[in-house]
């Protein structure tokens, strides 16, 4: 329980933390196409027998790679590299375990995440890794907040706009890697998504957005885990649960209060 809540909070922070600018940047759909990615990479490490978290970091890491490969050809329809990512990893990650019939106990912890699964070496790298990936995007956060709103603006102000984009987004994709353990490949997405938008509803400055969202995704999954502890369910299905409703009661909040002005 101890290692799955630091794992499960530095990644609620770095999921919330890059969410905030996959929300604003419309691409909410990236952490789907990264997540099943991943999947398919866990089903080539069981199937080719090596350790599945590295098989998820590059399988992710060359789906960052090929989403981005597509947009430049589709600059009109980003969502396009999505569709196409997504599908053919997912369709990969099911010929896999056809394949090698590796639907097992530790495929389902992979698929919905598990608090027995992490291991005191995930803690080390996740925490490594999450160092390092917020270290980068405080180096960079100028470029992305301009980036965000604006890329041709970006473009003409001598931002290498195509270079920094395939960064971030490979850094999405290590961080969909470390998320799998605690989440699980198939719901790491909405921990990216919705405590961004429990922020959207809720900030007034594009710096609250990252306060509130980082507090969101900690509190779903502090409870997220205890709830899943003590009632025997999968972690990753808890967590996602209780930050809907977390989005759920902000907007019923929001909506109130603007009826009453």
């Amino acid at each position: 329980m101890q290692r799955a809540f630091i794992a499960g909070l530095i990644t609620a922070v770095l999921a919330a933390t890059l969410g905030v600018f996959i929300v604003l940047r419309r691409l909410s759909l990236v952490g789907d196409s990264l997540s099943h990615a991943s999947l398919a990479g866990v089903a080539g490490g069981m199937l080719l027998g090596f350790y599945p978290f590295y098989g998820a970091l590059l399988a992710a890491a060359g789906a960052a790679l090929l989403i981005e490969f597509i947009r430049r050809a589709f600059p009109r329809y980003a969502e396009v590299a999505l569709a196409v990512v997504m599908a053919s990893a997912m369709a990969l990650a099911v010929v896999m375990i056809s394949w090698k019939k590796a639907f097992n106990a530790d495929l389902f912890s992979y698929l919905f995440g598990s608090l027995v699964a992490v291991s005191p070496a995930d803690v080390a790298l996740i925490a490594g890794a999450g160092i390092f990936i917020l270290t980068s995007l405080a180096f960079l956060y100028r470029e992305l907040f301009a980036i965000t709103f604006d890329e041709e603006a970006a473009r003409l102000v001598g931002i290498p706009v195509t270079a920094v984009s395939i960064y971030f987004t490979l850094l999405t994709a290590l961080t969909v890697a470390l998320a799998v353990r605690v989440v699980g490949t198939l719901l790491v997405s909405a921990l990216m998504v919705i405590p961004p938008a429990v922020s959207l509803q809720i900030a007034r400055s594009f710096k609250a957005a990252f306060g509130i969202a980082v507090v969101v995704a900690c509190l779903a999954v502090i409870t997220g885990l205890y709830a899943s502890f003590i009632f025997d369910l999968a972690p990753g299905g808890t967590i996602v649960l209780i930050a809907a409703a977390i989005l759920v009661a902000a907007m019923v909040a929001k909506g109130a209060i603007n009826r009453w002005k």
